[in-house]
């Protein structure tokens, strides 16, 4: 099984919220024995959106590889003026050229979804992947992670995930996991 984490934030900092979101699933999953991958939005150079392109800019071809190849996907992504950042949107618009693939976009994969605010508005952003997901042909968890961002960490200043949080994400990637195995054992696919 390969997972993958959209960290669909512009921070590049390790000690940012997405940072350390992102590392911390990262981790768990290691521990798990779960072979995943960090997609950093901020570093992928994926262009705007332009179907009218003649060829397929490279950064979204790797782009379009990471997420077909990955069974399970952890989205991660803060709350911007009531949604998700237009790039995390204009990053997922590019699975566009997927389109004529068998299966097409992301047929059947497993997609857990997590967003942060500094009210508790970010469910609205799960609103928004939520329907990018379902569009795209994904199945979303039953369970997502909408993060007030003033409780996340164990107190002011420190960069800990709350123990409240963490038993939060680890339920979610439990989910995620024991979904995607179930999944690939109904449908017969081998164990990679």
């Amino acid at each position: 099984m390969k997972a993958l984490i959209f960290n669909g934030a512009l921070e590049r900092r390790q000690e940012s919220t997405s940072g350390i979101l992102s590392n911390y699933f990262s981790e768990q999953l290691n521990q798990l024995g779960i072979e995943n991958s960090i997609f950093n939005l901020a570093d992928s150079g994926v262009p705007l959106f332009d179907i009218s392109l003649s060829r397929i800019p490279n950064s979204v071809k790797i782009m379009n590889n990471l997420f077909l190849e990955a069974d399970v996907h952890f989205w991660l992504s803060p709350l911007y003026h009531g949604s998700i950042p237009g790039v995390m949107k204009n990053c997922l618009d590019w699975l566009e050229v997927s389109a004529k693939n068998s299966p097409a976009y992301l047929t059947d994969k497993n997609v857990g979804l997590v967003c942060w605010a500094d009210g508790v508005q970010a469910l609205q952003g799960i609103n928004a992947m939520d329907a990018i997901a379902k569009s795209l042909r994904a199945w979303t968890l039953p369970l997502s992670v909408p993060i007030v961002k003033s409780g996340l960490f164990e107190s002011t200043g420190s960069r800990e995930i709350s123990s409240a949080y963490k038993c939060k994400l680890d339920l979610l990637m439990n989910i995620a996991i024991t979904r995607t195995s179930a999944f690939e054992t109904q449908l017969g696919i081998p164990k990679k």
